[in-house]
């Protein structure tokens, strides 16, 4: 039986010759349980659990998602996502390449229509502690390159709210990148409290 059929518990058919293959389950049927942006980066992480790999495959696409907010994704930023799934996830970093790679591709190709999907989805397997480290990644990388845009802090503010991260909670964790975010240096500068632009 494939990854794939072990994954979503369908059962293997064998066609016999002349026979017309069944059709698919669509992409967004919701009893395959998985988005096809989520599906297509677990078909490369075939060595994992299933369970693992679906939770890598959303997480990646979650931090993807944020890295992508201004719709470019730098190098800087491509590093910090691979260093991060190795060292939260434990990969080696051909596949925290690979995997990176493929949310790359997915966000770009289907960024805005699976976005809440997916982060949903992410929501609906994780631990809120794992949903909490996500999202600190998620600001993490808006701050790559040392400033939070507007755009980008949007962007995480929405996978806060579809993680259920609000309030003082959320009020928490984006205090710990004040620094970071744009509109603070940018009054800091106005201001005379921070370095010249």
């Amino acid at each position: 039986m494939s990854f794939m059929r072990r994954l979503f518990g369908q059962p293997e058919v064998r066609l016999e010759p002349g026979q017309p293959a069944p059709p698919s389950v669509p992409a967004t049927d919701p009893a395959a349980g998985e988005t096809a942006t989520v599906r297509r980066i677990v078909e490369r992480l075939e060595a994992l659990p299933p369970d693992e790999a679906r939770l890598i495959a959303c997480a990646s696409y979650v931090v993807t998602r944020a890295a992508n907010a201004d719709m470019s994704i730098s190098d800087e930023e491509t590093q910090f996502l691979e260093r991060a799934l190795q060292e939260s996830m434990g990969l080696d970093e051909a596949q925290a390449v690979l995997i990176i790679e493929m949310a790359k591709m997915q966000t770009r190709a289907v960024g805005g229509t699976e976005d809440f999907l997916v982060t949903r989805e992410f929501r609906s397997i994780a631990t809120p502690e794992q949903c909490r480290r996500v999202l600190r990644a998620c600001f993490a990388v808006a701050a790559v390159d040392g400033s939070i845009s507007a755009l980008e802090s949007a962007t995480v503010n929405e996978i806060a709210n579809e993680l259920g991260i609000e309030g003082e909670e959320l009020a928490a964790m984006r205090g710990e990148f004040t620094d970071q975010f744009a509109a603070i240096q940018a009054a800091r500068r106005v201001t005379g409290d921070g370095p010249p632009a």
